[in-house]
């Protein structure tokens, strides 16, 4: 008959999940098996829907308001039955971690268009895709790239803070003089664009700087997202409705070239640059790429973009980085 070692336990719980573990043969595991915590308060289903509606407007559910508060939205989300309970703090920190948050989009506008509706819940249902809460139907794409032009990209110099020389009549005569903005009109070398996308399963940015930006060139960026993945692995690009993006009667390449390859565009709705997840990570790009500088040649801006870049997605968990992006973030 086995016999149990002598163990000293450091106190009663310890002891009685010992006991309550011992098996027939005897033996026993001194490591209770893990319970995994307090269950979630909310289920996956009631959490979605609670950011669906977070991102909806009261005037679309009937209600005489303008926009969501916490003590509203609670009200709401209890008399519709979508939860049975919940706090103000408990509604803040499930928006926080949900990446919604009270935001002032610049070009909002009411909709009257079931065109808006249609765009905006494909857009959201990509995004649910992409964030692995909704697995994606027989024929729905795989991966979500948001796609955008930014620029432009001329030589100017850019406002921004940085460490300096103190100035006034008090400062050190043996100083020199602090740097002033150089002026731009000796500088005539035109513009860049840079086409940049966004994967959102990897949240990984990419980019390319080009002279113009029409159709061709945005085709040609989307071949390029296109030979990361297999033919047979559908992907799905949002983009905005500016033209080069759209397949229009005059010139169908880039619907064509979308049927061909197994790609779909998906386009936000007019005037809804707030629902482009891309817009956050160009803010990020603007913050710490572009304050404060005053390029003096069009390669040592693009260096400094690639730079970035390659910075970006090897430190996407850094704590500014993410922090900057989940305030800029409305989508």
């Amino acid at each position: 008959m086995a016999k149990i070692a002598e163990v000293t336990f450091t106190s009663p719980d310890r002891a009685r999940d010992v006991i309550h573990n011992f098996n027939a043969d005897g033996f026993t595991s001194l490591y209770p098996k893990y319970k995994g915590g307090r269950p979630r308060t909310f289920t996956l289903p009631e959490r979605r829907e609670i950011k669906n509606i977070a991102k909806s407007r009261p005037v679309e559910h009937g209600l005489p308001f303008s926009t969501w508060s916490l003590v509203k939205l609670a009200d709401f989300l209890v008399a519709e039955g979508v939860v049975d309970d919940i706090s103000h703090e408990g509604l803040r920190i499930l928006a926080s971690r949900g990446r919604r948050h009270f935001s002032t989009p610049e070009d909002l506008e009411d909709f009257e268009g079931s065109d808006y509706a249609v765009k905006k819940a494909r857009v959201e249902h990509l995004y649910a895709i992409a964030d692995d809460e909704v697995l994606p139907a027989p024929g729905e794409p795989e991966v979500v790239f948001c796609m955008d032009e930014f620029g432009r990209l001329n030589l100017q110099p850019r406002p921004g803070r940085q460490w300096a020389e103190r100035g006034g009549k008090h400062k050190d005569p043996d100083r020199e003089p602090r740097q002033r903005r150089r002026a731009t009109s000796t500088r005539p070398h035109g513009v860049r664009h840079l086409f940049a996308a966004y994967d959102l399963g990897k949240e990984q940015l990419c980019g390319h700087i080009k002279k113009t930006k029409n159709r061709f060139k945005f085709l040609e960026f989307c071949r390029y997202l296109r030979s990361f993945h297999p033919a047979g692995t559908r992907i799905s690009i949002i983009c905005d409705n500016y033209s080069p993006h759209l397949t229009t009667k005059r010139c169908h390449r880039v619907g064509t070239w979308a049927a061909a390859n197994n790609v779909e565009i998906a386009y936000t709705p007019t005037n809804s640059s707030w629902l482009h997840r891309i817009e956050a990570q160009f803010a990020a790009l603007r913050y710490f790429a572009f304050d404060g500088t005053d390029h003096p040649s069009r390669m040592t801006q693009g260096s400094m973009i690639r730079r970035y870049i390659i910075w970006r997605n090897k430190n996407a968990s850094d704590k500014r980085l993410k922090a900057l992006v989940s305030r800029t973030n409305a989508a």
